[in-house]
């Protein structure tokens, strides 16, 4: 019996490769430490208002126009969708105590995304649904990769319960962010030295960032010819959207330019307060009557982001797959978005890593033939 391709990590990358090679009717099993798909797709509603909608704590857009494999996935799985609100003027808030300034962006300067219906979540969960029973185990919290002088591989985990189980694989693919992988997962044979500098170099994509959706009974901005979007240099929050689902309830999300460290220092309720208080001075007193406020912080998360991504990116990382190594070269994949050097930090990316791993999964099943 031909042992199993064992996948760590069930966010996109990881179930859409379980996807393909499921299809293609190769064995697989993805192991995630999480206790639910998606990784750092995050897609939330306020337990006392499930009727306001649910909202992207993760990643929110993608681009049709630039990005064909999440776009023919949308379609193949009869995904809904719909634009992101873009109409109205923008705020810029340039200086404490001054009114933002209002401006008019002309059509060609925003560029046109698209959102799903249900938020992201909706599109992992139709993702899910491809793929055969059993083959995701969940809160199976991976340790180890052990590759012995015959070539067989085991893939040591902890289940929920504290109970170390093994399981043997005929390859691995790691489809988690890269610095989760050198820090928390022990390599025999060690990894090669150039690899874990390599990996260690790419911090995960939104690893040192959080996200604050308010929810609002109707986007109550629209009225004033505003799109939600803005922009500031003041604070908390940076950088400012339009999270409304496509009818119903109002939302406006925020990207935080204050660092990680910042954040932590400070405290939840000191971070939520502040940017409430700065949504109430860009977009008036209506913006106080919040229905929720949901929250999350990537960098606290333990299976997104370690200490190094407390530093605040100064640049776009440089993404792509690691060096070869001859010792697992056949034995161990790379997947998640960092591993693509074309979208990388893109759902996209996410996508065309799993393609690429298991393109390169079948071909050495091929030349074993």
């Amino acid at each position: 019996m031909n042992k199993p391709v064992v996948i760590i990590g069930a966010g996109l990358s990881g179930l859409r490769a379980a996807s393909l090679l499921a299809a293609k009717g190769i064995k697989c099993q993805v192991l995630e430490a999480r206790d639910r798909v998606g990784g750092r797709v995050l897609s939330r509603s306020d337990p006392a208002r499930p009727d306001l909608g649910t909202f992207d704590l993760g990643p929110t857009w993608f681009w049709p126009q630039y990005e064909r494999s999440i776009t023919s996935l949308v379609h193949e799985l009869n995904v809904k969708t719909f634009a992101q609100y873009t109409k109205g003027a923008m705020l810029s808030e340039r200086f404490a105590g001054r009114v933002p300034e209002r401006f008019m962006l002309s059509e060609s300067a925003v560029e046109t995304s698209m959102r799903i219906e249900g938020g992201m979540q909706s599109l992992i969960e139709a993702v899910a649904d491809t793929i055969p029973p059993g083959i995701v185990e969940l809160n199976t919290h991976v340790t180890a990769v052990r590759l012995d002088e015959a070539g067989a591989v085991t893939v040591e985990a902890e289940g929920a319960d504290g109970q170390m189980k093994t399981v043997s694989a005929g390859a691995v693919i790691l489809a988690l962010p890269p610095r989760v992988a050198a820090r928390h997962l022990a390599f025999s044979p060690s990894l090669p030295t150039e690899m874990i500098a390599d990996l260690l170099s790419k911090p995960a994509w939104m690893a040192g960032q959080a996200k604050v959706v308010a929810v609002y009974d109707r986007p109550f901005w629209r009225e004033s010819g505003l799109s939600g979007f803005a922009a500031s240099w003041v604070g908390p929050l940076q950088e400012i959207h339009d999270a409304s689902p496509q009818t119903g309830a109002g939302a406006l999300f925020g990207f935080f330019g204050m660092p990680a460290e910042t954040r932590r220092d400070l405290g939840e309720e000191q971070v939520l307060k502040l940017a409430s208080e700065q949504l109430s001075r860009l977009f008036g007193t209506p913006a106080e009557n919040m229905q929720a406020l949901l929250y999350k912080d990537w960098a606290t998360d333990a299976e997104t982001a370690v200490e190094e991504d407390l530093e605040p990116l100064r640049d776009f990382p440089v993404y792509g797959r690691p060096p070869a190594s001859d010792v697992w070269k056949k034995k161990l994949l790379f997947a998640g978005t960092e591993a693509d050097a074309q979208s990388g930090g893109h759902l996209e990316g996410a996508l065309l890593a799993a393609e690429q791993a298991v393109f390169e999964v079948t071909r050495k099943k091929e030349e074993k033939r």
